[in-house]
Order: structure tokens, then C-alpha cells, then sequence
């Protein structure tokens, strides 16, 4: 498997290629303001993206959409609970003082099979808490988590949509019976393993002592 990943400030969110060996075929998951980045990568290995996945829609996760349907002409994939909050991109980014273009209409959102690609399937996995329509996107051991959850931390909740104990139990009762090898990679930050977060993150240690 192929898997790049890019992110560039002000936001240093992360992007990602995920690609097959065998057939070429790919997916960008979250493509923001390093999406030219992500669209050089995708030309660098020689891949065709039959899917734009998204973890969320706050703006810095889909700034760079637009970018990404131009180049590769694929369906963008979101979960309905969050469309409210995708049609609202424009709004959201001038709340942080930063001009992004309205993002290009959703063309599916995610139901209850699978995405597949070449010789790969991503399984979606619904986790609200940091806002409404957040979800994981697990592809064998890899986990793309979105903002729900970072390696020493957890997603904020005081954007609108977010609840603190919602995400929590999307992190202990959904990601965390996802097993301890499996490879999370956050939205911002390094990666880390659902293990690791398990055992250390400040957070989930006292949500779990508390419940």
C-alpha cells in the first residue's frame, strides 16, 4: 500500500494519498490547503483517485476540495450529518480570518458498505463528539481519525456541533475496540496506535475512571 501524507501551515492539518501497489487506483482523504501537494504525490506514483474522503467538515478539512475534484474528477464522500457544517465552509473559515472557496456540492454520502479501491476496502466508522458528522476511516490496521482524536489528546468540543462526552465514548466505545496495533492518524500531529492512546492519553485515562 501507498500512503503519503502532507500538511502545511497556518493549520498543519493532515492530508493524505492512499494508493494500491497492483492497480494504480487511490484515495485523498481530507485534502485542505496542502491539497497541491497531495495532487504532485498522486502524480509522482502514478495513481488515478476514484474517491475524495472526508473525515469532517470543518474548514481547514475542506479547504482544499475544490483543488481536488479540478484534478482528479472524483466523487467527495461525507457524512450526512455534516453537510450543514460543509455548506457552511465559506462562514466558518471567515471566523478564523481565513478566505476559502465554497467547496464543490457532496456527490455520495457514507452508508453502511464500504469504499473500495483497487485491492482495498474503507470501513467507516461513525464518531461524533467533535462535531456531528466526524467518522473514522479504517483500512486494514490504519485508522484516519479526523480531529477525534490526536496522539496525546482529543478534539475540541467547543466548536458548534461538539459534545465532550459524545466524543468520548466515539473514542473508548469505537476507536479503542478497533484493537491496540492499529495505526491512528490524526488530522493534526503525529501518529500514534490506539494501544499507545489507551494506556496514556490524559483524557480517555480520566473519562474511563470517571465512567
Amino acid at each position: 500500500m501507498i500512503l503519503e501524507a502532507r500538511a502545511v501551515g497556518p493549520f498543519f492539518k493532515n492530508g493524505f494519498v492512499v494508493g494500491c501497489e497492483r492497480t494504480r487506483e487511490a484515495i485523498v482523504i481530507d485534502p485542505g490547503d496542502e491539497a497541491d501537494q497531495l495532487i504532485a504525490l498522486v502524480q509522482q506514483h502514478r495513481l488515478t483517485v476514484t474517491h475524495i474522503l472526508l473525515t469532517h467538515a470543518h474548514f481547514d478539512h475542506v479547504s482544499g476540495v475544490t483543488e481536488a475534484k479540478e484534478a482528479f474528477k472524483a466523487p467527495i464522500y461525507l457524512h450526512r450529518d455534516d453537510l450543514p457544517l460543509y455548506q457552511l465552509a465559506v462562514q466558518q473559515g471567515q471566523l478564523f480570518g481565513v478566505a476559502i472557496a465554497q467547496p464543490p456540492d457532496v456527490d455520495a454520502f457514507y452508508g453502511s458498505d464500504p469504499v473500495t479501491f483497487g485491492d482495498h476496502a474503507v470501513r467507516v466508522h461513525h464518531t461524533p463528539g467533535h462535531c456531528p458528522g466526524g467518522v473514522c476511516l479504517q483500512l486494514d490496521d490504519h485508522l484516519f481519525v479526523g480531529d477525534t482524536l490526536f496522539a496525546g489528546g482529543i478534539g475540541r468540543t467547543d466548536l458548534p456541533g461538539g459534545n465532550y462526552d459524545v466524543l468520548m465514548r466515539s473514542i473508548t466505545g469505537v476507536l479503542f475496540a478497533l484493537g491496540d496495533d492499529s495505526i491512528v492518524h490524526p488530522g493534526h500531529g503525529p501518529d500514534t496506535t490506539i494501544g499507545r492512546e489507551r494506556r496514556t492519553n490524559p483524557f480517555a485515562l480520566e473519562y474511563l475512571a470517571s465512567s
